[in-house]
């Protein structure tokens, strides 16, 4: 028998390798830019084509590199990072596994210049699919210039897996935006077609933050500041009026590289308790500092997952600085002694006597007693009549209309007190003749419309049913291009970040068909001038960002499944809510719009509508 065990050729390798460290896009921007970095460059300008799939260029002034260096940084582990073991745990740079260059060379074609200050000529590299091509010298400046060019052209079941140019580039600018974040001392430019979405100057962390999400982050941040002799923790946190429902800005760092740890994100949100609604999450921006010892960061090929020596020990340290930081700038709520109406405590003298206090009172008052001035409710009412059977045990006997004007008050105030389940139901009977539906509704709890069917019992989710209404309805209207708006009478503002900003290009036409007018102010930031018909009182800047959302999250380029999506998403916002009560003819019109919809029995995304309890069921309850 043969031996079957051999090993791998470079390129197969290579490309294993690329599946691990090279995900997307995105990944090659993270790679290539943490090199500038390392490099010490002061200047580093990201050129994108179609969201990195025809085209990645990273130009930086950082060191560069000779000849043979540039040949060399393609080898698999080829670093300048590490020696021996030990050099693991003393890294203060992003990369050192020599993985990152030899993956994307084995999955796109790439070109390199390249040149170090020293050097009068620089170094051309022209590689495809781990294959150098060619190698030259040429002028030109000190430096890098990495051109990564169709990528997984020679894999393509990975290229199909690719998502939308939309979320590709967004994927790209969340990892663009954490370099940036991390790195305040260097300039940052980001150019997608042609377009500049980042331009970011140098500055200190504070001034990056507002660069990068806008100025009105620049009052919504609270400073940590704090160091023991396990960690140094500084940063960043949101006041809790600025917590988000979805896409809250988290990120923590360690020695000046991002990461992600639920472990520390528990302890921060623990301080948030009691001062943000239950599904809010506050904004943070946090950097840590320790010895490079303490940690691992070669515990996931992404770098992303760190592990900590001593974790419950900063986890306290990290709950007690958020909290002090909270604490210090009235971010908790305080007890206010209201001084106002409050009595003058006189100052304790030894020699002065002690007085009790003494209080007065009128035993012949009688609160039943009304007078006969313009105040009284019915100075006609023998009112002293009425006490004196209560007091004396007696019913007091008085008349229809007394009884009545004495206890409605009464009454109403104990409707109120009932418990919910005496509540619940409102029946409605509807004169109009409703065919199979028999012409009589009920509502039970604001939430479920009961009609009688020929069938038996109709149950209806109102919700649901118009949800899948209205879904038909933008449905058409994107499909007719012709959504009705409603001008809203003062423009809302809005302010999106870049990734968000790029996301929105993509989907305008759309959101106009929908009936969205919304203006570029400039600075990421929109007017809405008109809404789409019948979304009135809806939150538009919390709708528009889980539309952009909704949008990210499409895997593929197909713009049907994105017009389902943000249909959708628009529906379920605009929707009557779960409480509300209908009257008859409201009840009559949703019951009659929803049998008009082609799958009146599911939500678009496949939620029962309809419900029917048969006549033979009811029948058998009563056996």
């Amino acid at each position: 028998m043969s031996d079957i065990i051999q090993l791998l050729p470079d390129s197969v390798a290579n490309q294993i390798a690329a599946g691990e460290v090279i995900q997307r896009p995105a990944s090659v921007i993270k790679e290539l830019v943490e090199n500038a970095v390392d490099a010490k460059a002061s200047l580093i300008q990201v050129i994108l084509k179609d969201a990195g799939r025809t085209l990645i260029q990273v130009i930086d002034n950082g060191k560069g590199m000779s000849a043979t260096d540039a040949r060399l940084a393609f080898e698999r582990h080829a670093t300048s990072k590490i020696r021996v073991a030990d050099d693991l745990f003393s890294l203060h740079t992003m990369g050192f596994r020599g993985e990152a260059l030899a993956s994307i060379a084995a999955i796109a074609q790439v070109e390199l210049r390249t040149k170090r200050k020293e050097d009068e000529m620089g170094t051309l590299i022209t590689l495809a699919a781990s294959t150098v091509e060619s190698q030259e010298c040429v002028s030109c400046p000190t430096g890098s210039n990495f051109c990564v060019k169709n990528i997984f052209y020679n894999v393509p079941a990975r290229r199909k897996f690719l998502k939308s140019n939309q979320v590709e580039l967004s994927n790209i600018i969340n990892e663009f935006e954490r370099i940036a974040l991390i790195n305040p001392e260097v300039s940052f430019i980001l150019k997608h077609n042609d377009n500049e979405l980042f331009n970011l100057q140098p500055g200190n962390f504070r001034q990056r933050i507002v660069s990068i999400y806008g100025k009105g982050m620049n009052q919504q941040l609270l400073p940590l500041e704090i160091e023991t002799s396990l960690i140094k923790i500084s940063g960043y946190i949101g006041k809790p009026e600025a917590a988000r429902k979805r896409n809250a800005l988290q990120y923590f760092f360690v020695n000046g590289r991002y990461m992600r740890h639920p472990y520390f994100h528990k302890a921060v949100m623990q301080s948030y308790e009691q001062l943000i609604p239950v599904g809010e999450m506050p904004n943070y921006f946090i950097n840590f500092t320790v010895e490079p010892s303490q940690i691992d960061v070669n515990i996931h090929p992404t770098k992303t997952e760190i592990k900590f020596e001593n974790e419950q020990a900063i986890w306290q340290i990290i709950s007690a600085t958020v909290k002090e930081a909270l604490g210090k700038f009235s971010a908790v709520p305080s007890i206010d002694f209201d001084m106002a109406d409050a009595p003058e405590i006189p100052i304790f003298q030894k020699n002065n006597p002690v007085a009790p206090p003494k209080s007065n009172f009128n035993p012949s008052y009688n609160p039943f007693k009304m007078s006969t001035g313009e105040n009284s409710r019915r100075p006609d009412f023998d009112w002293n009549k009425l006490y004196a059977g209560f007091t004396s045990g007696e019913v007091p006997v008085v008349g229809k209309e007394e009884e009545s004007e004495i206890f409605t008050s009464a009454i109403d105030k104990e409707d109120d007190e009932l418990p919910e389940e005496n509540l619940i139901v409102q029946s409605v009977i509807s004169t109009d003749n409703m065919g199979d539906t028999g012409g009589s509704f009920m509502q039970i709890r604001g939430r479920y419309i009961l009609t009688n069917v020929k069938s038996g019992l109709m149950i209806v989710d109102q919700y649901r049913a118009h949800v899948r209404i209205l879904f038909d309805r933008y449905m058409s209207c994107i499909q007719a291009k012709q959504g009705v708006s409603q001008r809203t009478l003062f423009p809302e503002i809005i302010q999106l970040t870049t990734a968000q900003v790029a996301i929105l290009q993509n989907i305008m036409a759309d959101l106009q068909f929908l009936g969205f007018d919304l203006s570029n102010m400039g600075n990421n930031a929109y007017s809405v001038n008109g809404i789409p018909s019948g979304i009135e009182g809806v939150n538009i800047e919390t709708l528009i960002w889980n539309m952009l959302e909704t949008a990210t999250e499409k895997g593929r380029d197909v713009k049907t499944d994105v017009h389902e999506r943000l249909a959708l998403s628009l529906a379920e916002a605009a929707a009557i809510p779960y409480g509300q009560v209908l009257s008859s003819l409201e009840m009559e019109q949703l019951v009659s719009d929803l049998l008009a919809s082609v799958m009146p029995n599911y939500t678009p995304d496949g939620k029962t509508v309809i419900s029917i309890l048969s006549n033979d069921e009811i029948t058998k309850r009563f056996k």
